[in-house]
């Protein structure tokens, strides 16, 4: 019998299954930035690397403040690489085109929670939830700024030293619930960093499956339980998963 849901965070509660470099792509599109998507790439990995090698987050940025940083960084290795030639010795004009591109975002998720957040709240009427992330440190004040404080417990990998993909940080989730594994299932919308280490415990699973990071990945269809295209069918697939248990 189901207990309890572990729930992703970035790119499942704020996105809707879109990865995140997808989001800011799109973001730097809208804003005008004239840069190629193989560059942005490779700014977005930078970017990404940076965070998780410095301790440039701190425990009380808000998610504007975040990604503030997080574009900055990309912006900044653009125009030292020479891949964004327009914007060298136009420093203060990349700082504003970098601020556009975070709150692009930032209204982005703000819309997209729209539709999210009812639908974790209804299953936090059921369920215990838990929140299982690889983050900076500062998920907790993500939470509060988006008013969402529904999880009984948080693990983040920033605070615990573990992170996705190894499917150590997912026992963490399932210790906290203080259930066994193939009473919980896990949400995510990542084959790789949510779905196949939750599996390989026994959880359960529902893969939100939207825009992935490697467009050409191929991957195993029958291994979640349940794939869906949009959080909004989330409580259908984990009622599916509940009848498929009692039967």
């Amino acid at each position: 019998m189901i207990k309890g849901i572990i729930f992703d965070y970035g790119g499942t509660i704020d996105t809707d299954g879109m990865h995140w470099a997808e989001i800011i792509w799109n973001a730097y599109k809208a804003i005008g930035v004239n840069v190629n998507y193989e560059h942005y790439r490779m700014a977005y990995v930078h970017g990404e690397r940076s965070l998780a090698r410095f301790p440039l987050i701190k425990q009380e940025d808000n998610f504007l403040n975040l990604l503030t940083k997080k574009i900055n960084l990309q912006t900044a290795f653009l125009v030292d690489a020479h891949l964004w030639t327009e914007m060298e010795k136009r420093e203060d004009e990349r700082k504003d085109l970098s601020n556009q591109i975070a709150k692009f975002c930032y209204d982005f998720v703000l819309k997209n929670l729209k539709i999210s957040r009812p639908v974790i709240e209804e299953l936090a009427r059921q369920f215990p939830l838990v929140l299982v992330s690889n983050f900076y440190g500062n998920i907790n004040t993500i939470l509060e700024d988006f008013k969402l404080n529904l999880f009984q417990s948080v693990i983040e990998s920033a605070v615990v030293g573990v992170r996705k993909p190894n499917p150590k940080i997912f026992q963490l989730g399932v210790d906290a619930l203080n259930f066994k594994t193939n009473e919980v299932i896990v949400v995510g919308d990542s084959y790789e960093k949510d779905i196949k280490p939750a599996n390989s415990i026994g959880c359960k699973t529902v893969w939100i499956k939207g825009t992935q990071w490697d467009k050409n990945a191929k991957f195993d269809e029958a291994l979640p339980n349940q794939i869906i295209s949009t959080i909004k069918f989330l409580k259908q697939a984990v009622n599916d998963i509940l009848l498929a248990e009692n039967n």
